[in-house]
């Protein structure tokens, strides 16, 4: 199958890094003009220079702005204001008890994960539309489907992004655009490495810690190991593609069978 996605431009959230990082070279490796975020420029910079070694011929725009604000936002959308490809990867999460996730840390996990993306999808769907042609896109979670006990908010705010895309997914009904969410299971990024070292044992080995991590918190996986970041792109960019064209008001699951059910 063979994507060409040279005449879009394509915004990914949260892309200096991890699974962010991975959408962003592959829709460049297709062609696509990405806008690349994140709050600090200078790392920015970095990253961008890194995504640049990756796929020297691509094209690649650093967009220095907090999304996750409402002055953010209208920066991302001033930087690229005709962008036909949304990817809405930005997200926090981290292993609170229930009892003790206080009403700042709800709001702030609602703020990050679910309103930063429906600012965005608010502001350039209307574009998509009248242009006949977009994609939006939110990075979801098992988490969403099977809320982890240590981090409740964060499952919530994966559960929303479904109903976020499933509702704007009926907005842009019949006109080009399609809108979906991709639920990624457990995968291998800093947040998630240093996520595995709170839980199990510190001193050990990476690869050992991984097995422990997975065989005593995430049992359910048929994978049986973490995901790699590229795994999940590969899904976004088959999805940003005119070969998805028919595919939208889904939530299509990169999650290495970690979900125990036939649909989500």
């Amino acid at each position: 199958m063979h994507i060409d996605l040279t005449h879009r431009t394509a915004l990914v959230t949260g892309s200096s890094q991890g699974i962010g990082a991975a959408v962003a070279a592959g829709l460049a490796r297709s062609g696509a003009t990405v806008g690349v975020n994140g709050r600090d420029p200078e790392r920015l910079e970095r990253a961008v220079a890194g995504l640049r070694r990756q796929v020297p011929d691509g094209r690649f725009v650093p967009v220095a702005a907090d999304v996750a604000t409402e002055d953010g936002a209208e920066a991302a959308v001033r930087a690229l204001p005709d962008a036909d490809i949304l990817v809405n990867n930005l997200g926090i999460f981290g292993a609170r008890p229930a009892l003790e996730i206080n009403d700042d840390e709800w709001r702030r996990h609602f703020e990050v994960n679910v309103l930063a993306a429906v600012r965005l999808t608010r502001a350039l769907l209307p574009g998509m539309k009248e242009r006949g042609w977009g994609r939006v896109m939110y990075i979801a979670s098992d988490s969403a489907v099977v809320v982890p006990a240590e981090m409740i908010h964060y499952g919530t705010t994966k559960t929303a992004l479904l109903a976020v895309g499933r509702g704007f997914a009926k907005e842009a009904a019949g006109t080009g655009v399609t809108v979906n969410s991709v639920i990624a299971g457990p995968t291998r990024t800093g947040g998630v490495e240093a996520f595995v070292r709170e839980l199990v044992d510190p001193g050990l080995p990476w690869d050992e810690a991984q097995r422990v991590f997975m065989r005593e918190h995430r049992p359910q996986s048929l994978l049986q190991r973490l995901i790699e970041p590229e795994e999940i792109a590969n899904m976004v960019v088959y999805l940003a593609s005119d070969q998805a064209s028919a595919t939208t008001g889904g939530a299509l699951r990169v999650d290495g069978g970690y979900v125990d059910a036939i649909l989500p």
